[in-house]
């Protein structure tokens, strides 16, 4: 078996807690886009049709906005992985409905959006991650493959990986192969020297290791069968991995 030269790695759930941090940024940005769009109504518009509006959270709920997210994603499946896309394009839909010029709905929905994207990077990466990608960048190539939205340059983890693969934005999201490959492409290697690092079976798991790629599969939830294929191990924790690539023996 060659020798493992370069490492992928998921992101989200992988080398911090998402779920808390998501959960967060949804219910605040709603309600800052709530909040701010009854002070400008209030404040600023002189128009009397805006001004009966009324707040948009009675009418536009958390829930309608998911909805609108999963059938728009259902209307343009070429963009089901760009979530910003997709969240930005839903915001100005139903604001719209509520009742703004289509103008004023892409302003709020833009700003809505940046209000978003920074809750989303208010993170802490595990304890163990920054020393342990500092260790690891000076022996192998790093590369970062993530379906989601988390910039690394705002979270001062870019420095860590050679290749960052925004496979979402890129409109081919894992479980598709093409990231994958891109990211060994750029970092001159192959499947068979290379090992993927992600929590998710269906999009870290199965593609990489159909590629010829070893996996480390975190398994937070201890979902999947005892018994798994040649080339995947299964880790409670990301802090586990350099003890596995001790025992593969790089």
């Amino acid at each position: 078996m060659a020798l493992i030269d370069t490492l992928t790695f998921d992101l989200d759930d992988t080398l911090w807690d998402n779920h808390p941090v998501m959960v967060r940024a949804e219910h605040e940005h709603h309600a800052w886009l709530d909040g701010a769009l009854a002070t400008w109504l209030d404040e600023t518009v002189v128009d009397e049709a805006l001004r009966r509006l009324g707040r948009y959270s009675e009418g536009y709920t958390l829930e309608h906005y998911l909805q609108r997210r999963l059938d728009v994603a259902r209307r343009h499946p070429l963009r089901r992985g760009d979530f910003t896309w997709l969240r930005e394009r839903a915001l100005v839909e139903l604001l719209e409905e509520y009742g703004l010029p289509r103008s004023a709905a892409h302003l709020w929905a833009a700003a809505a959006i940046e209000r978003f994207l920074t809750l989303r990077h208010e993170l802490t990466p595990y304890p163990e991650v920054v020393p342990m990608l500092d260790d690891l960048r000076s022996r192998y190539g790093l590369a970062a493959i993530t379906n989601g939205n988390a910039d690394l340059r705002r979270l001062e983890l870019a420095h860590h990986f050679s290749v960052i693969i925004a496979a979402g934005e890129m409109l081919t999201p894992k479980p598709d192969a093409r990231p994958f490959l891109a990211a060994l492409a750029r970092l001159g290697s192959t499947p068979s020297r290379a090992l993927h690092v992600g929590d998710s079976w269906n999009e870290d798991v199965l593609p990489a290791w159909r590629l010829g790629m070893r996996v480390a599969w975190i398994d937070k939830r201890g979902e999947r069968p005892a018994t798994l294929p040649d080339g995947v191990y299964r880790l409670a924790h990301v802090r586990e991995l350099p003890a596995l690539l001790e025992r593969l023996g790089r």
